[in-house]
């Protein structure tokens, strides 16, 4: 299978004109991670191209089996070059395609962004030491540039779905009864804030989805979330208990939540306070706990087979908790 996965990589890069024709793909090996999608690692072959002597090349297919998250992976890089262009870091889209014909699944391949993702060693490890404590504020600033995306440049490839009323759906589709969810619906309806206008939102801007070096973030990860929506809300997922992976630390697991605010105001964000960020974090928490659920569903009902996904359901439980500390 990985043969014939390389060489269908070489025959789109060629088709796409990133690479000469006659290369080959070399170190293709599959990442960990991603409940959704395949990701895989490779260099460029060709003697010729200083490409595979500087770069790698990431692959991001959808899962077989899966359903998809979101627009597809052709939106995802339109998103990606939308955010480029107001400075967000994010991989070079290189070639893509929503068909699936040429990969076996629709793709995405981007240019590889050197750095670390694994959560435990962006919060533990000593070569990190001098950049962690500004990262609450860095991720604000950044979240701010994605939030600056002109809406009508990425319109087309967006839905923009009323949060509460997607997940109060999904919730009641999945028939199980988790009365901490009901508890956080009716907390959210009775505590809702006014929202801010309708911006670009990531969906998934966390912990684990950037990578990161001793300069800081280096790019932005997995698109495949994105919609238009209320910005706040992508303040309070990254506040979210589960993507603070242990730290005691609100933000991310890497400073405070005055720190994200402060950090999104100077790049241009809305002030926001901090009951309407704890009002998106309850969101966020309870938008977890029910995907959660359906992880796990998909791997019982026999979509997609896999510890990972009956291990993420298994988590369920832990949100409940959080959402009973929350709006109590």
């Amino acid at each position: 299978m990985t043969e014939d996965l390389a060489s269908s990589i070489a025959a789109v890069l060629v088709d796409r004109g990133v690479v000469p024709d006659g290369v080959g793909v070399e170190g293709l090996r599959r990442l960990s991670g991603g409940a959704s999608r395949e990701t895989w690692a490779f260099v460029v072959s060709e003697e010729a191209s200083p490409l595979h002597r500087v770069h790698g090349m990431i692959l991001q297919r959808e899962r077989p089996g899966g359903s998809r998250t979101g627009g597809g992976m052709a939106s995802e890089a339109v998103l990606l070059r939308a955010a480029e262009l107001v400075g967000v870091p994010v991989p070079e889209v290189l070639a893509t395609d929503d068909g699936g014909d040429e990969m076996g699944a629709p793709f995405v391949i981007t240019r590889a962004v050197p750095g670390e993702t694994i959560p435990r060693k962006l919060l533990r490890d000593p070569e990190l030491d001098d950049v962690r404590g500004h990262l609450a504020r860095e991720c604000g600033r950044i979240l701010a540039e994605i939030h600056s995306v002109p809406v009508a440049s990425v319109r087309d490839v967006l839905t923009e779905p009323d949060q509460i009323v997607q997940f109060r759906d999904l919730l009641d589709a999945l028939g199980e009864p988790h009365p901490a969810f009901e508890l956080a619906f009716r907390w959210l309806d009775r505590f809702r804030p006014d929202g801010l206008e309708a911006a670009l939102v990531h969906g998934d801007f966390r912990n684990g989805n950037l990578i990161i070096g001793p300069d800081g973030v280096r790019a932005v990860l997995d698109w495949e979330l994105a919609h238009l929506g209320d910005p706040v809300e992508d303040l309070g997922w990254f506040c979210v208990r589960a993507w603070r992976f242990g730290s005691p630390h609100r933000a991310g697991g890497f400073g405070s939540a005055e720190d994200l605010l402060a950090g999104y105001r100077d790049g241009g964000g809305a002030e926001v306070d901090l009951e309407t960020l704890r009002w998106w974090e309850v969101m966020g928490t309870l938008k977890w706990g029910v995907m959660c659920v359906i992880q796990a569903m998909t791997h019982l009902a026999g979509a997609s087979r896999s510890v990972e996904l009956a291990a993420i359901g298994r988590r369920t439980c832990e949100n409940e908790w959080d959402l009973l500390e929350l709006i109590s």
